[in-house]
């Protein structure tokens, strides 16, 4: 990614950060809601935190998980780790999250892993992310529609549409994992449009390494169907990864005191709002994520602690854990890589 183009996607995402917290705070006592903020019990704050961290290294895990298993080089878990934040943070800055896994790509490559085995881990880790969104979505439609309706009004249809593009990108990812000859058809596209608009020359070497990379693609995906045991291992992380967030509000919800709203119905009420944002074009989901939040947690808080609950959920499962990866980037960046060089 160009210098530029990075530069203009942080400035992006920081006008939809201005832009959010001015429509959410303009017009309120900014220091009332800090303080209001700021009395949430410590002994819940912290296992927040704690579960903001292992939503993203969690993913770590995964990809350690499944990339060690491939072949015999081995990756440290630390190290995955950082693919991980990196991932986030890329995800983060980025419409519809769709910056992270290129440049996770680019790093497990220069540490020397085969491009289609790193291919293949990130495409199971995110088609396996989606699937189980995918399976939480339908069951809370299902088993728990009356609710689900009467709770999130009018944003209902947003729920339905998040879903729905969600079913959506999980058939296109199995379709593309399944069907090696898919790539090529669309890379042999796509390299014909660069020959014809002279940005590549035609070169017979540059079609025997996407040769060589389908081969070894198909191998990937094949060594992935014969250790099934790893794949129901990758899912049941993920199910853990996806519920710590929802269970975070949970934790927000006890420190600051409230009472009366049951567990499962805070929990249930996070991952709607989840499932309806998570597939909108906005850097991080920002604006109608905290629109969202207002409106479907709007009886579960009470008034004086809505807006100070929604700033310590949002800002420990995004702004925090955007804020650690940042860090994590500039290390790669400026620490890592001059010593690689």
């Amino acid at each position: 990614m160009s210098a530029k183009k990075r530069a203009l996607q942080i400035l992006i995402f920081l006008l939809v950060m201005f832009l959010t917290f001015y429509a959410l705070f303009s017009g309120r006592d900014l220091g009332e809601i800090i303080r209001a903020a700021a009395k949430m019990s410590p002994w819940y704050l912290i296992p927040a935190v704690g579960l903001a961290l292992f939503y993203v290294c969690a993913e770590g895990f995964m990809i350690w998980y499944l990339l060690n298993a491939m072949r015999d080089r081995k990756n440290s878990l630390w190290r995955c780790f950082q693919y991980s934040f990196i991932g986030f943070f890329y995800s983060g800055i980025t419409p519809s999250a769709t910056g992270g896994q290129p440049v996770q790509l680019y790093y497990m490559n220069k540490d020397g892993n085969r491009v289609s085995d790193s291919t293949v881990v990130l495409m199971t880790v995110a088609v396996v992310y989606k699937f189980v969104l995918v399976v939480l979505g339908f069951g809370i439609l299902i088993f728990w529609h009356d609710p689900l309706r009467d709770n999130l009004k009018h944003y209902f249809p947003l729920y339905i549409l998040g879903l729905t593009l969600n079913v959506i990108l999980v058939i296109l990812i199995l379709g593309v994992m399944l069907f090696p000859k898919v790539i090529f058809r669309a890379a042999k596209f796509f390299e014909g449009i660069f020959i014809r608009l002279r940005i590549w020359k035609p070169s017979a070497k540059r079609e025997e390494k996407l040769n060589g990379f389908i081969e070894s693609y198909a191998q990937a995906v094949t060594w992935l169907g014969k250790h099934k045991g790893r794949l129901a291992g990758v899912i049941f992380i993920t199910f853990l990864q996806r519920s710590s967030l929802f269970v975070l509000t949970w934790m927000v919800y006890l420190g600051f005191g409230m009472h009366g709203a049951d567990a499962l119905t805070v929990i249930l009420l996070q991952a709607s709002v989840y499932i309806a944002v998570d597939m909108l074009p906005l850097p991080g989901a920002q604006g109608i994520t905290e629109l969202m939040y207002q409106a479907v947690f709007a009886k579960v808080f009470t008034q004086a602690y809505l807006i100070p609950s929604m700033m310590v959920s949002r800002g420990l499962n995004f702004y925090f854990l955007l804020i650690v990866s940042l860090g994590v980037v500039l290390i790669n960046r400026f620490v890592l890589d001059r010593r690689r060089t």
